[in-house]
């Protein structure tokens, strides 16, 4: 399991700096991954269809979640996770990953790539500048409550609408993003600390999930 890195489940703490030998200053992001236990396991030859491990991060009360849920959890332990996730892996991890199996962040080795995925900050009801970083209007004589406008959204005639995926104000943020090839710069296995390298989304305290890179190996 040392070097199957098949994922985590985990907590944003926060962002600080790392020193290297030579001096250079390496910009961090520290996360609290896991313990997680393994509630479930699919398999593509069972009824599933896929190969993933159904993850369980955390503890809460099991007067806050249905009995159903808590039969599901206490199959695999006593506590009832917090947060529950699924997790892709090849049929062999799957296959021999057992129900119950605590991961932790001895699984993350330094120097390798990880996909890291969470929900951005939420912003609210944005215009065009913040959203999309428009210029705006010219701000010269004549012109009047125009200057943070998007500008034209029709086409006359043809087509005759409004087209799809048009830049216009809405909602900005709160939404699941993945932020691909990290470098993992260290790991406390004591503390179940990774510091991955660069920014993560989300604010601290928000849960992360940390995943083999799929575009590095």
């Amino acid at each position: 399991m040392a070097n199957s890195q098949i994922g985590l489940l985990g907590t944003k703490v926060g962002m600080t700096q790392l020193f290297t030998e030579d001096g250079t200053v390496l910009p961090v992001t520290v996360v609290q991954a896991g313990p997680c236990r393994v509630l479930q396991t699919k398999t593509a030859d069972a009824a599933d269809g896929y190969n993933a491990l159904q993850l369980g991060y955390g503890e809460q009360k099991a007067s806050r979640v249905s009995k159903a849920f808590i039969a599901h959890a206490a199959k695999t332990g006593e506590s009832v996770p917090r947060h529950v996730s699924e997790i892709r892996v090849d049929a062999d991890t799957a296959a021999s990953t057992a129900p119950g199996t605590l991961l932790d962040a001895s699984m993350f080795e330094v120097g390798t790539f990880v996909d890291v995925t969470a929900d951005s900050k939420g912003k609210g009801f944005a215009g065009v500048m913040k959203r999309y970083n428009f210029a705006g209007f010219e701000r010269s004589h004549g012109v009047h409550e125009y200057f943070r406008h998007g500008g034209s959204i029709g086409t006359r005639l043809t087509p005759g609408h409004v087209m799809k995926g048009k830049k216009m104000p809405g909602r900005m943020g709160g939404k699941q993003v993945t932020v691909q090839n990290l470098r993992i710069a260290k790991v406390e296995l004591e503390r179940g600390l990774v510091y991955v390298q660069g920014g993560v989304p989300g604010p601290n305290g928000g849960i992360v999930k940390i995943r083999k890179a799929v575009k590095k190996g």
